[in-house]
């Protein structure tokens, strides 16, 4: 393989997990919402956990997404590095359509 097709190859990667931080972000801000009108109307603790949580991801979304954009030199540095963080942004993705599935049901 060529360094520029490993280049392009290392940018599809982070493309991909940039795309799946963005798709965690949005199904995370449906989620946060429904607990917190939940929260309001149940005042739970538990409830007020999974906003936390939601709260807590969102942030680490929003982070990394910003990472991806504007650090994508230091992820170029390793193509190995490259796929493992896809393949948590994909890990983190997948238990998201979960739980917003059974939270939206």
């Amino acid at each position: 393989m060529t360094p520029l097709q490993t280049t392009v190859l290392m940018s599809d990667t982070m493309t991909i997990a940039s795309t799946l931080s963005g798709v965690s972000i949005v199904m995370l801000l449906a989620l946060t919402a429904v607990w917190l009108n939940n929260y309001r109307t149940f005042r739970t603790p538990l409830l007020l956990g999974l906003v936390a949580f939601g709260a807590v991801l969102l942030v680490e979304n929003g982070v990394s997404l910003y990472y991806f954009f504007t650090m994508r030199s230091l992820y170029a540095m390793d193509p190995a590095a490259q796929r493992v963080i896809a393949a948590m942004r994909a890990f983190q993705a997948v238990a998201l359509v979960f739980l917003t599935y059974v939270t939206m049901k």
